[in-house]
């Protein structure tokens, strides 16, 4: 090799050259709740395996049930075991203690967590900050062996669990450490008609990711709408 062609530097991968993951079973830990029931509606029309996951089996199955397109329902800890893809889709004050009852079950698993901690009084949602920083950084701690990110925190689950709607007008935020675990969430995102992966940062972001929610709360009952995020430029 001579100094020209060392010196010479390999292309910039195109960052939306993503991974084909339609081969990926997805499972979705409360699944039976309006936004894990609406992901794992989306993500199975469009073709991919989808199992909903769930503190009782029989809760699951009936969701799945309701849902079609070939979704299976489980217990969580069957949910995550058989699944390459594990959505967290609980809610806030049950995500320790149900992340710690699966830490072995969620071991190698790449798992995606669109916890929001929120609150809420009179004047409306509020975004709470969690001792780790974020719930994203709470799975982190929790599911040392699991390779974590988060993703999916905006989405309306009206909108998801609409059979009417055939495209979801919105971009995902994707924050993770690793680019490969990333990308394969963005292209898992990106399977759903009109929605579309964007990097955001790593999981030390993901605090004021979450937060946003609180945000689209207020815009939404202010506006009666639905809102979602488009990130311009990119």
């Amino acid at each position: 090799m001579t100094s020209t062609d060392s010196a010479q530097k390999a292309p910039a991968k195109d960052p939306w050259d993503l991974p084909d993951v339609s081969g990926y079973t997805v499972g979705v830990l409360g699944g039976t709740g309006p936004q894990g029931k609406g992901l794992a509606y989306r993500l199975a029309r469009a073709g991919q395996k989808v199992i909903i996951g769930s503190r009782a089996a029989d809760r699951a199955q009936a969701a799945a049930a309701e849902l079609g397109h070939g979704i299976e329902g489980a217990d969580n800890a069957e949910a995550a075991r058989r699944s390459d893809i594990v959505i967290v889709a609980v809610p806030w004050d049950g995500h320790g203690d149900t992340l710690k009852a699966l830490r072995a079950e969620l071991a190698g698993k790449l798992v995606v967590d669109c916890v929001n901690p929120l609150g809420f009084d009179k004047k409306g949602a509020y975004a709470l900050k969690p001792e780790e920083g974020s719930a994203a950084e709470q799975a982190a701690a929790l599911l040392p062996e699991s390779r974590v990110t988060a993703a999916f925190h905006h989405l309306s689950a009206v909108l998801l669990q609409d059979p009417e709607i055939e495209s979801i007008d919105t971009d995902v935020m994707v924050l993770g450490e690793q680019r490969a675990d990333v990308e394969i969430v963005q292209a898992l995102a990106g399977r759903i008609p009109g929605m579309r992966g964007v990097f955001a940062g790593r999981l030390r972001n993901a605090h004021q990711v979450e937060s946003l929610v609180a945000n689209l709360i207020s815009v939404n009952r202010r506006y009666k709408a639905h809102a979602g995020l488009r990130v311009t430029d990119v």
